[in-house]
């Protein structure tokens, strides 16, 4: 059985908040190979991260789109982060 989509907004904000390293330092963020600004993409996707907790946590039903939007997004931020080196999978 499928999850309705507030769970599956909510899976998929928490699978992010664990794979990517939020809590990294920003001198070893920098330090080395950069295709693309890690610090500032983290920065973006912990926003849209906290809005969409936010709004989940107001009583709101993300759409099929909203899912798939911040899925991608994800997966884009995780390709830059995995060039830089600082994700190994």
């Amino acid at each position: 059985m499928k999850p309705d989509r507030k769970t599956a907004m909510r899976k998929l904000i928490n699978e992010v908040r664990v794979t990517f390293p939020f809590d990294m330092p920003e001198a070893h963020m920098c330090d080395g190979v950069c295709k693309g600004c890690s610090q500032k993409l983290l920065d973006f996707i912990d926003m849209e991260l906290d809005d969409w907790e936010h709004r989940l946590d107001n009583g709101e039903t993300p759409n099929f789109g909203d899912i798939n939007k911040v899925a991608k997004t994800c997966s884009k931020i995780h390709r830059v982060l995995k060039a830089n080196g600082l994700i190994d999978t």
